[in-house]
This record gives structure tokens, C-alpha cells and sequence, in this order.
């Protein structure tokens, strides 16, 4: 077993620094990490496909990320975002009011396709106010990421933590009656609002004429009501993330490709790309590392990991939150923190139970820590990577050290405050 257990290290190891490396290749790395697991004979088909790939969260991922696209297809987004230019005093307002409702609509909508709805907005505005658009999609993607932390369908990291923990979609919002981790996302959202104001308040004091933009159909919002009330009513109704989400999700989501195709008469052709541009190569990197970190948790290598930090911890609480706070957000700014939250959450849950501590307080740090640190670097999510790719269309740059002037303040100010509400509610 010494053996072996070293050997999964080893694999997992270098299984992150290709992911790192060759990010764009991350799905096949993971995939070929766990077939290897699989190869050395660490862990089964059989297990592999009964036991460790999560198929309800993949189902919420998939169903949800089609919804999402058709929510972006309505124009409606876009629409809202236009009533609150129109609404907005002056244009630092009306800035920061699109951020905030980027980050409410990632809340619910995957952070790459928030972003996407959003852009032209942002671009449109800051094109009409001869203005340099990079710290505004900058703003963009750090909103969504930070949003993305606060609903059970936000981000994979969530939908990881929930079924970990056994939450359900409502207990995102109040759990053994306290305030859960949105609240504690939500007072970052203000901290990095007033962030944002603070640097657009000399940018933007005129007012902007903006035509509304013309909705093409309410239908996939209706959808999208029906997936987060169907979620909150399974979550009240069966107590936690169980199949009947997945099922809801996905029975939504192929409810929507229907009326997309036949009723709304885009047909098979256009919905085949939809269903292309939807984010396989996350639900692939998703499968593989989920074998892989059964793997290394089957070898005891967790177990090892939690000893470890237990005797760097020692009794004292608030050093372990501040150390699992702190290396989930540097790690998460150059990491993808898929593989490294689903490996966390066990050693969290056990140094809580340690130190008789309740769980939460350490999992809302790493959860807090590994999506939010994201925002550090312009590749620590998806959503800078996708922002930075549309500013160099718009033949902007933006290298490591402009995004640091915006990104790392932000980072530490949310974190600081979100961390701050959850030590003094769930100590």
C-alpha cells in the first residue's frame, strides 16, 4: 500500500502541473489521469462509474449551462442592463450597477456565459464614452466570479460543496438557522462595489443616451425561474442536493433545446451548435478528477494531508481558518480549483471535526477562498481568460501586472469581508 499510495501521489501531482501548464488540454489530462488510476488497478470501472463520477452534479452543470445559453439568446440580460444605464445618475453608477448585475446573474448563470452577455454592454458604453474598456471587463469577470460562490448552480466548486455537505439550494441561503455563505458573498459584492465606484467615480460623471435593446423572447427566463424554484422546492421537499435536482435541472434544460428547435423554429442544424458551444470541456475535466481524487482518497493520502495541517494547526482555530483562507486563495489564482476544493473538503470537514469545531466554518473558508482567489490572475478562471480574449479583439492588452492593480485589491478586500462575516457567524 506504501507503494501505491505514493505512486497516486505522484500521478495527481503531475496530473496539476499539465493542467497548469496545458490548460487548454485539461479535460484530456484528467481523463488520462484517471484512466491511469483506473490502469494501476487503484480503483475500478465498475467503482469508478457507480461510486465516484457525480452524475447529479454533472446533470445541474449540463441542464443548467443550456439554460443559460438560452437565456442569453432572449436578450434579455442585455435589456436589463440598458433600463439601468437609462435609470443610473451618471456613468460611474450606471458602471458599477452592470457589475452588480453581472454578479446577481452569475449567482444563477455560469460565470463564462455571464460574461459573454455582458461584454458587448460594457464595450458599447465605454466605445461611447471614448473611455479604455480593460478595467471594466476586468470588473466583469471578477463580479461573475465572485457571484458564481453564492448559489448551489453558480460554479461547479458550489454544486462540488453542496453534494459534499449535503446541502440543498435554500441551505445556500440559511442553514441550521444562520445566515449561509450568500449573505457572506453578498456583503463582498457591496465591499467590491464601492471598490469599483471608487476608481470609475472620476471616469464617468456625464450621463449617456442608450437605445434599449429589443428582447427576442421571454421564454427561456420562464425557464430560468422554473429551474431555481424547482431547486429550492426539491431542496425544502427532499432535504438536500439529491437526483430529483439533477433530474429537474436536465429535464429543463432538454425541455429548453425543444422549444428552441421546434417551437421557436431555429431547428436541428442551430441547435447542434448550441449544444456544442456548451462547456464539455469542463464537464470532462469534472469526470476525470473526480476518479482521481477517489483515487487518492482510497490510497488514505487525505487522510495524511489532514494529520499534516492538524499538527501545523495545532488548537488554534483562527490560524487554520487563516491558513486554509489563504493557500485556497493563492492556489486558486493559478490553480483550477475543481481538483483542489473536491481534494480539500474532506481535510477541511475532518480539522473542523478536530478541533470540535462546526464544519462549515472551515468549508465556507475554502469555499470562499478557492472561488473567490480565482480573481487574483488573469488565468486563475475561465471568465479572465474569456475577458481578456475579448479585449484583445477590441485590439486592447492587458498584461499581469495591469490586471494585479485591479484584480488583487479586489480579491483580498471580498475576501477579507466575506471571511470576516463568517468567522463572527459560524465561530
Amino acid at each position: 500500500m506504501f507503494e501505491i499510495k505514493w505512486l497516486v501521489l505522484e500521478i495527481t501531482v503531475l496530473m496539476y502541473i499539465f493542467v497548469v501548464v496545458f490548460n487548454e488540454k485539461k479535460s484530456f489530462i484528467a481523463i488520462g489521469a484517471g484512466l491511469l488510476m483506473m490502469i494501476i488497478g487503484v480503483v475500478s470501472p465498475r467503482i469508478v462509474l457507480l461510486e465516484l463520477i457525480n452524475w447529479n452534479i454533472l446533470l445541474i452543470f449540463l441542464g443548467s449551462l443550456i439554460i443559460a445559453e438560452l437565456f442569453i439568446y432572449s436578450r434579455v440580460p442585455a435589456l436589463i442592463a440598458d433600463i439601468i444605464v437609462i435609470a443610473s445618475p451618471n456613468v460611474a453608477v450606471a458602471i458599477v450597477a452592470i457589475l452588480m448585475m453581472t454578479g446577481f446573474i452569475s449567482a444563477f448563470v455560469e460565470n463564462v456565459a455571464t460574461v459573454l452577455v455582458m461584454a458587448p454592454i460594457a464595450l458599447a458604453l465605454c466605445k461611447k464614452l471614448t473611455m479604455n474598456p480593460a478595467y471594466f471587463m476586468v470588473g466583469l469577470a471578477v463580479m461573475a466570479n465572485l457571484q458564481g460562490t453564492a448559489t448551489l448552480v453558480g460554479d461547479p466548486p458550489s454544486m462540488i460543496f453542496a453534494d459534499y455537505a449535503h446541502y440543498g439550494f435554500n441551505d445556500f441561503f440559511v442553514f441550521q438557522g444562520k445566515p449561509s455563505v450568500f449573505f457572506a458573498v453578498q456583503i463582498g459584492m457591496i465591499a467590491g462595489s464601492v471598490f469599483f465606484y471608487g476608481y470609475f467615480r472620476k471616469r464617468g460623471r456625464e450621463k449617456v443616451p442608450i437605445e434599449k435593446e429589443k428582447v427576442l423572447t421571454m421564454v427561456p427566463t420562464v425557464f430560468l425561474i422554473l429551474m431555481i424554484g424547482g431547486l429550492a422546492a426539491a431542496s425544502f421537499i427532499f432535504g438536500g442536493l439529491t437526483y430529483a435536482s439533477g433530474i429537474l435541472v436536465m429535464a429543463l434544460g432538454v425541455a429548453g433545446m425543444f422549444w428552441y428547435c421546434v417551437v421557436r423554429g431555429e431547428g436541428i442544424k442551430n441547435t447542434w451548435k448550441l449544444v456544442k458551444a456548451l462547456d464539455w470541456d469542463t464537464a470532462l475535466f469534472l469526470i476525470g478528477v473526480f476518479v482521481v481524487v477517489g483515487a487518492v482518497s482510497s490510497v488514505g493520502l487525505l487522510e495524511d494531508f489532514a494529520v499534516f495541517l492538524n499538527r501545523i494547526i495545532g488548537d488554534n482555530v483562527l490560524l487554520g481558518f487563516i491558513l486554509i483562507l489563504a493557500v485556497s486563495t493563492v492556489i486558486s489564482g493559478f490553480v483550477d480549483n475543481v481538483p483542489y476544493i473536491i481534494i480539500m473538503l474532506p481535510v477541511a470537514s475532518r480539522l473542523a471535526a478536530e478541533l470540535t469545531l462546526k464544519p462549515e466554518l472551515y468549508m465556507f473558508a475554502l469555499l470562499i477562498g478557492s472561488c473567490m482567489g480565482g480573481n487574483l490572475t488573469p488565468f486563475g478562471a475561465s471568465a479572465n481568460v474569456v475577458a481578456l480574449g475579448l479585449l484583445k479583439k477590441e485590439k486592447v492588452r492587458l498584461n499581469f501586472l495591469q490586471w494585479l492593480k485591479i484584480g488583487a485589491p479586489f480579491t483580498v478586500l471580498t475576501i477579507a469581508v466575506s471571511s470576516l462575516f463568517i468567522w463572527l457567524v459560524w465561530r
